[in-house]
Protein backbone atom coordinates (compact mmCIF):
# COMPACT_ATOMS: atom_id res chain seq x y z
CA UNK A 1 0.00 0.00 0.00
CA UNK A 2 2.77 2.41 0.93
CA UNK A 3 4.72 1.62 -2.23
CA UNK A 4 1.59 2.26 -4.29
CA UNK A 5 1.12 5.62 -2.58
CA UNK A 6 4.70 6.65 -3.34
CA UNK A 7 4.39 5.54 -6.97
CA UNK A 8 1.09 7.39 -7.39
CA UNK A 9 2.58 10.54 -5.88
CA UNK A 10 5.57 10.30 -8.23
CA UNK A 11 3.27 9.96 -11.24
CA UNK A 12 1.32 13.02 -10.08
CA UNK A 13 4.56 14.96 -9.78
CA UNK A 14 5.68 13.85 -13.23
CA UNK A 15 2.37 14.84 -14.86
CA UNK A 16 1.94 18.16 -13.04
CA UNK A 17 5.61 19.07 -13.36
CA UNK A 18 5.41 18.60 -17.12
CA UNK A 19 3.16 21.67 -17.27
CA UNK A 20 5.68 23.87 -15.45
CA UNK A 21 7.92 24.88 -18.42
CA UNK A 22 5.01 26.30 -20.42
CA UNK A 23 3.61 28.18 -17.43
CA UNK A 24 7.08 29.45 -16.50
CA UNK A 25 7.62 30.67 -20.07
CA UNK A 26 4.37 32.59 -19.78
CA UNK A 27 5.07 34.06 -16.33
CA UNK A 28 8.79 34.76 -16.61
CA UNK A 29 8.39 38.37 -17.73
CA UNK A 30 9.73 41.57 -16.27
CA UNK A 31 7.59 43.66 -13.90
CA UNK A 32 5.04 45.65 -15.87
CA UNK A 33 4.84 43.14 -18.71
CA UNK A 34 1.70 41.06 -19.14
CA UNK A 35 3.25 38.56 -21.54
CA UNK A 36 6.21 37.99 -23.78
CA UNK A 37 6.31 39.93 -27.08
CA UNK A 38 4.44 38.02 -29.76
CA UNK A 39 2.70 35.67 -27.34
CA UNK A 40 -1.01 35.17 -27.74
CA UNK A 41 -3.19 36.99 -25.17
CA UNK A 42 -5.61 35.38 -22.74
CA UNK A 43 -6.05 31.65 -22.30
CA UNK A 44 -4.68 30.90 -25.76
CA UNK A 45 -1.21 31.86 -24.54
CA UNK A 46 -1.20 28.91 -22.15
CA UNK A 47 -1.82 26.22 -24.77
CA UNK A 48 0.93 24.26 -26.46
CA UNK A 49 4.63 24.24 -25.59
CA UNK A 50 6.61 26.85 -27.52
CA UNK A 51 9.73 25.78 -29.36
CA UNK A 52 11.90 27.58 -26.79
CA UNK A 53 10.73 25.35 -23.94
CA UNK A 54 12.56 22.02 -24.10
CA UNK A 55 13.44 20.84 -20.64
CA UNK A 56 12.13 18.01 -18.55
CA UNK A 57 13.81 18.73 -15.22
CA UNK A 58 10.72 20.34 -13.64
CA UNK A 59 8.74 17.13 -14.19
CA UNK A 60 11.52 14.94 -12.83
CA UNK A 61 12.10 17.25 -9.87
CA UNK A 62 8.39 17.37 -9.03
CA UNK A 63 8.17 13.57 -9.25
CA UNK A 64 11.11 13.11 -6.88
CA UNK A 65 9.76 15.62 -4.36
CA UNK A 66 6.26 14.12 -4.43
CA UNK A 67 7.67 10.64 -3.89
CA UNK A 68 9.76 11.87 -0.94
CA UNK A 69 6.76 13.55 0.65
CA UNK A 70 4.59 10.47 0.22
CA UNK A 71 7.31 8.28 1.69
CA UNK A 72 7.62 10.47 4.77
CA UNK A 73 3.98 11.50 5.34
CA UNK A 74 2.22 8.27 4.44
CA UNK A 75 -1.56 8.20 4.24
CA UNK A 76 -2.37 11.48 5.96
CA UNK A 77 -4.83 14.17 4.88
CA UNK A 78 -2.14 16.85 4.70
CA UNK A 79 -0.21 14.85 2.08
CA UNK A 80 -2.79 15.91 -0.52
CA UNK A 81 -2.02 19.55 0.31
CA UNK A 82 1.72 19.05 -0.04
CA UNK A 83 1.31 17.25 -3.38
CA UNK A 84 -0.83 20.08 -4.75
CA UNK A 85 1.76 22.64 -3.68
CA UNK A 86 4.72 20.84 -5.27
CA UNK A 87 4.17 21.87 -8.93
CA UNK A 88 3.40 25.41 -7.77
CA UNK A 89 6.66 25.50 -5.80
CA UNK A 90 8.64 24.23 -8.78
CA UNK A 91 6.98 26.85 -10.98
CA UNK A 92 7.78 29.63 -8.51
CA UNK A 93 11.42 28.54 -8.33
CA UNK A 94 11.69 28.40 -12.10
CA UNK A 95 10.25 31.89 -12.59
CA UNK A 96 12.34 33.39 -9.81
CA UNK A 97 15.54 31.92 -11.24
CA UNK A 98 14.65 33.28 -14.68
CA UNK A 99 13.58 36.85 -13.90
CA UNK A 100 14.18 37.36 -10.16
CA UNK A 101 10.51 37.76 -9.25
CA UNK A 102 7.72 35.76 -7.63
CA UNK A 103 4.46 36.73 -9.39
CA UNK A 104 1.47 37.78 -7.29
CA UNK A 105 -0.71 35.57 -9.46
CA UNK A 106 1.04 32.60 -7.82
CA UNK A 107 1.96 33.73 -4.30
CA UNK A 108 -1.35 35.30 -3.25
CA UNK A 109 -3.63 32.40 -4.33
CA UNK A 110 -1.10 29.97 -2.84
CA UNK A 111 -1.50 31.51 0.61
CA UNK A 112 -5.30 31.59 0.43
CA UNK A 113 -5.51 28.08 -0.99
CA UNK A 114 -3.17 26.66 1.65
CA UNK A 115 -5.30 28.15 4.42
CA UNK A 116 -8.43 26.49 3.03
CA UNK A 117 -6.81 23.15 2.18
CA UNK A 118 -5.14 22.76 5.57
CA UNK A 119 -8.42 23.74 7.22
CA UNK A 120 -10.10 20.90 5.34
CA UNK A 121 -7.28 18.49 6.25
CA UNK A 122 -7.70 19.40 9.92
CA UNK A 123 -11.31 18.19 9.77
CA UNK A 124 -10.29 14.72 8.60
CA UNK A 125 -9.10 11.88 10.83
CA UNK A 126 -5.45 10.93 10.77
CA UNK A 127 -3.90 14.38 10.37
CA UNK A 128 -0.86 15.16 12.47
CA UNK A 129 -0.80 18.94 12.47
CA UNK A 130 -2.56 21.96 13.91
CA UNK A 131 -4.53 24.38 11.73
CA UNK A 132 -4.59 27.24 14.29
CA UNK A 133 -0.83 26.91 14.71
CA UNK A 134 -0.41 26.89 10.92
CA UNK A 135 -2.37 30.14 10.69
CA UNK A 136 -0.22 31.70 13.38
CA UNK A 137 2.92 30.40 11.66
CA UNK A 138 1.87 32.06 8.42
CA UNK A 139 1.31 35.37 10.20
CA UNK A 140 4.60 35.17 12.08
CA UNK A 141 6.74 34.30 9.07
CA UNK A 142 4.99 36.83 6.84
CA UNK A 143 5.52 39.55 9.45
CA UNK A 144 9.13 38.52 9.93
CA UNK A 145 9.91 38.80 6.24
CA UNK A 146 8.12 42.15 6.06
CA UNK A 147 10.33 43.47 8.85
CA UNK A 148 13.40 42.24 6.97
CA UNK A 149 12.17 44.03 3.86
CA UNK A 150 11.80 47.30 5.78
CA UNK A 151 15.21 46.86 7.36
CA UNK A 152 17.03 46.01 4.13
CA UNK A 153 14.98 46.66 0.97
CA UNK A 154 17.95 45.83 -1.24
CA UNK A 155 18.33 42.37 0.26
CA UNK A 156 14.73 41.23 0.23
CA UNK A 157 12.06 41.31 -2.47
CA UNK A 158 8.34 41.92 -2.00
CA UNK A 159 7.68 38.60 -3.71
CA UNK A 160 9.65 36.85 -0.97
CA UNK A 161 7.46 38.56 1.62
CA UNK A 162 4.30 37.39 -0.17
CA UNK A 163 5.60 33.82 -0.40
CA UNK A 164 6.51 33.69 3.31
CA UNK A 165 2.94 33.27 4.67
CA UNK A 166 2.41 30.13 2.59
CA UNK A 167 5.64 28.61 3.86
CA UNK A 168 4.77 29.67 7.40
CA UNK A 169 1.43 27.88 7.08
CA UNK A 170 3.06 24.70 5.82
CA UNK A 171 5.84 24.66 8.40
CA UNK A 172 3.67 25.85 11.27
CA UNK A 173 1.31 22.93 10.66
CA UNK A 174 3.95 20.61 12.10
CA UNK A 175 5.17 22.85 14.93
CA UNK A 176 7.41 25.75 15.87
CA UNK A 177 10.66 23.76 15.76
CA UNK A 178 9.83 22.76 12.18
CA UNK A 179 9.07 26.39 11.31
CA UNK A 180 12.40 27.47 12.75
CA UNK A 181 14.40 24.75 10.99
CA UNK A 182 12.74 25.30 7.62
CA UNK A 183 13.25 29.06 7.80
CA UNK A 184 16.83 28.79 9.05
CA UNK A 185 17.79 26.35 6.29
CA UNK A 186 16.44 28.71 3.65
CA UNK A 187 18.60 31.57 4.90
CA UNK A 188 21.60 29.30 5.43
CA UNK A 189 21.44 27.89 1.91
CA UNK A 190 21.00 31.36 0.44
CA UNK A 191 23.90 32.74 2.47
CA UNK A 192 26.29 29.92 1.57
CA UNK A 193 25.39 30.18 -2.11
CA UNK A 194 25.98 33.93 -2.04
CA UNK A 195 29.39 33.46 -0.44
CA UNK A 196 30.36 30.84 -3.03
CA UNK A 197 29.30 33.14 -5.88
CA UNK A 198 31.32 35.98 -4.39
CA UNK A 199 34.36 33.78 -3.84
CA UNK A 200 34.26 32.52 -7.43
CA UNK A 201 33.62 36.06 -8.71
CA UNK A 202 30.41 35.01 -10.41
CA UNK A 203 28.62 37.75 -8.47
CA UNK A 204 29.37 40.90 -6.51
CA UNK A 205 27.67 42.65 -3.60
CA UNK A 206 25.23 44.35 -5.98
CA UNK A 207 24.17 41.17 -7.74
CA UNK A 208 20.55 40.17 -7.17
CA UNK A 209 20.16 36.54 -6.20
CA UNK A 210 16.84 34.71 -6.45
CA UNK A 211 15.97 33.88 -2.85
CA UNK A 212 12.65 32.14 -3.50
CA UNK A 213 14.22 28.76 -4.39
CA UNK A 214 16.17 28.75 -1.12
CA UNK A 215 13.02 29.53 0.84
CA UNK A 216 11.26 26.65 -0.90
CA UNK A 217 14.08 24.15 -0.36
CA UNK A 218 14.26 25.07 3.31
CA UNK A 219 10.50 24.62 3.65
CA UNK A 220 10.66 21.25 1.93
CA UNK A 221 13.34 20.10 4.36
CA UNK A 222 11.20 21.27 7.26
CA UNK A 223 8.13 19.44 6.00
CA UNK A 224 10.11 16.23 5.46
CA UNK A 225 11.39 16.56 9.02
CA UNK A 226 7.95 17.25 10.48
CA UNK A 227 6.16 14.59 8.45
CA UNK A 228 8.49 11.89 9.70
Amino acid sequence: MHALLVATAALWGLASGAAVPRAAHRLAVRPGQERRPGERPGWRGWIGPPSTVRDGWPAVLAAVICAMLAQRAGVRPELAVWLLLVPLAVLLARVDLAVRRLPDVLTVPAAAGTVLLLGAAALLPGHTGSWPRALLGGLVLGAGYFVLLLANPAGMGLGDVKLAPTLGLVLGWYGWPVLFVGTFLGFALGGVTGLVLLATRRADRRTTIAFGPFMLVGALAGVLLGAG
